[in-house]
């Protein structure tokens, strides 16, 4: 199968990608199946039927999917290429220690196929604009940030993968900080998600990145592995056309070089193991 589990659209705040020209798109580019994952990030983003004026920035909103919408365009899509491509119904959840309640809510209203949860915030402060870690040392921005993950999980279940794992590492102004020194925390995190039937992803947008190592990094998806991890899916993070797919057939050899012998898929929240 071609893949990629891991794909924005105009429905999320960041991308002006329509949905249907991303499922066009996929299909030309000879993908099989895709999971349309728009981002919803309570605490810093409001919902279109919030009540709340809505924000912009950069004439975009700062707004989470516009579910009604999304949702039935979606289903059109399905629909209508159903002979042609599997579209997977998936949102990325950016989650917050305090907004786990909205998240729960948000998940029971729709049938999803495919969940990441992602931390791209923490106390509402984000980190691409480096609010959160700004005054804090390495260690304190790196430990605040696992430990945020660590407690997330250990409360919340409803999720498929965790997103880009090390994402903290992509806005570290300071350089490389040393995976023995966050490995203790990382296991953890990796262990609970074993336990608990969940996966990882290997997100392969480190490339447009220009970053120095996977995401997440080679240590993490070996040390996941060494675990017994067996739950891994790949995506693009893609925000339009020319990342849509991109590196997923690249990642796939990687994985098997480093152990893994499968990705997977989803379709209703069921892990779909494939060899890789």
């Amino acid at each position: 199968m071609k893949i990629d589990y891991h794909v924005h659209t105009a429905y999320s705040d960041d991308s002006q990608y329509a949905l249907a020209d991303c499922v066009k798109d996929a299909i030309t580019k000879g993908l099989d199946e895709i999971a349309i994952t728009d981002h919803v990030d309570y605490g810093v983003k409001s919902d279109w039927d919030s009540g709340e004026d809505i924000a912009y920035r950069d004439g975009m909103p700062i707004a989470n999917v516009d579910y009604s919408k999304w949702e039935k365009e979606l289903r059109h899509l399905q629909n209508q290429y159903k002979n042609q491509i599997s579209i997977k119904m998936g949102m990325e959840f950016g989650m917050q220690k305090h907004t786990i309640g909205q998240f729960k809510r948000l998940f029971d209203r729709y049938p999803f196929d495919f969940i990441i949860l992602s931390v791209h915030q923490i106390d509402d402060q984000e980190f691409w604009t480096y609010d959160f870690q700004r005054g804090k040392t390495q260690k304190m921005f790196y430990e605040r940030y696992y430990q945020e993950i660590l407690d997330i999980i250990s409360q919340y279940k409803d999720y498929s993968v965790l997103g880009h794992l090390d994402l903290i590492s992509r806005y570290d102004q300071e350089g490389n900080y040393p995976f023995v020194k966050i490995k203790p925390l990382i296991e953890k995190i990796l262990n609970r998600v074993i336990a608990d039937g969940k996966g990882i992803e290997v997100n392969t947008s480190y490339h447009r990145y220009g970053l120095s190592d996977m995401t997440p990094s080679m240590d993490i998806l070996k040390l996941y592995h060494q675990l017994g991890g067996k739950i891994i899916t790949i995506g693009s993070d893609s925000h339009k056309e020319e990342h849509l797919g991109a590196y997923i057939e690249e990642t796939k050899q990687i994985l098997k070089e480093t152990g893994f012998q499968y990705y997977c898929t989803f379709s209703q929240m069921k892990p779909i193991f494939h060899d890789l």
